[in-house]
């Protein structure tokens, strides 16, 4: 019988051993700061916000954008108190280069659909308002360079653009409303 027992506890141990380990997302949250550029308004204003996602066991991932432009359209003196924020859920590609225990480049393509929010509030006390909540999309490309496993540094380039639904199902028209952002933050893996 301590045969049979020893026989067993020696499969079950080489068994756990020899099992493939469980795929892990490799999930990160970056937040940013950046600045609009080539559009009618915005060029040059700053932004800020945070990407949050995994990369899968291999290239494929997603994540989900929050962005936050202030004085989008210029200053509270112009234009009374206005942003635009984006709500986006993208898919991203990148292909893992180099590096050695969590450390490497990791170029990425990205694009992905969501809100795309305007706001512009002025008049006399603030009680003009003027508010668009648009499906929009997003496409962009970048790199993640990471220091260690669990730091390091993104860069990106964006372009946002609304969608007009004219109504009917099949014709998604490009809306006017469009900008570029391009922004810089610390990876938190």
């Amino acid at each position: 019988m301590g045969r049979t027992i020893k026989v067993v506890m020696l499969a079950a141990t080489v068994a756990l051993v020899c099992a493939p380990t469980q795929a892990r997302a490799d999930g990160y949250v970056s937040p940013f700061i950046g600045v609009n550029f080539n559009n009618n308004s915005g060029n040059g204003r700053a932004n800020f916000g945070v990407n949050a996602g995994g990369m899968g066991a291999g290239v494929i991932g997603g994540e989900i954008d929050l962005g936050y432009a202030p004085s989008f359209f210029g200053n509270a003196g112009q234009y009374g108190s206005n942003y635009v924020m984006d709500l986006m859920g993208n898919l991203i590609v990148g292909i893992p280069v180099g590096g050695t225990h969590g450390a490497g480049v990791r170029p990425y393509g990205t694009i992905g659909l969501g809100l795309l929010r305007s706001q512009i509030t002025g008049g006399p006390s603030g009680t003009v308002e003027v508010a668009n909540n648009d499906w929009g999309m997003n496409a962009g490309v970048g790199v993640m360079g990471f220091l260690s496993d669990h730091v390091g540094l993104r860069g990106d380039v964006r372009y946002f653009r609304n969608f007009n639904d004219n109504s009917t199902l099949n014709n998604i028209d490009f809306g006017a409303f469009h900008f570029w952002r391009g922004s810089f933050g610390v990876v938190l893996r």
